[in-house]
């Protein structure tokens, strides 16, 4: 049986300081920031923001779009197998 991410990390404390520094330089690119500011926006519009724990996410649809989905079945579908990463 594989090991967790979080099991490798803490069991290797070089590779998960090599790993923030990559996350580091990753999120601060241009394109991320835009990333991360349209989602932003999108989840103060429909009113989710701060709202983490209370059942509906934003889900990411196959054309591209955002709709309320429960977070259950959201954080659920994440791409193993035959199932695909979007709704």
């Amino acid at each position: 049986m594989a090991k967790s991410s979080a099991q490798k990390y803490r069991d290797n404390p070089a590779s998960y300081r090599k790993k923030q520094a990559y996350d580091k330089k990753f999120n601060r690119k241009p394109e991320q920031r835009k990333k991360r500011s349209e989602l932003s926006t999108a989840r103060r519009k429909a009113k989710r923001m701060g709202m983490a724990l209370t059942g509906k996410d934003l889900s990411h649809t196959r054309s591209g779009g955002l709709v309320l989905e429960d977070s259950r079945k959201n954080r659920a579908r994440n791409g193993h197998g035959r199932n695909g990463r979007l709704k």
